[in-house]
């Protein structure tokens, strides 16, 4: 049976996997963008795609942040 501090660390490496395989796709989101970013007219479809690709992007660093911090805690206790 594996211990407590095992399983944080391969759940820990699973979301660091998930994460960023979701970013590679998604890229970094609007919001951290530098210069000129892409905006569409409100209401319009180009508009919901580029905010369900932001959302895409933050949930993929989401879960690199969080299996960064189970790895950590798995590997320090």
């Amino acid at each position: 049976m594996l211990e407590n501090t095992s399983w944080l660390i391969f759940i820990g490496l699973g979301s660091i996997w998930l994460g960023s395989q979701i970013f590679w796709v998604g890229g970094l989101p609007r919001q951290l963008q530098r210069g000129e970013v892409k905006t569409a007219e409100k209401g319009s479809e180009r508009a919901f795609l580029l905010f369900w690709r932001d959302q895409y992007s933050w949930i993929g660093i989401t879960l690199i942040s969080v299996g960064i911090i189970f790895v950590l805690i798995g590997v320090l206790s």
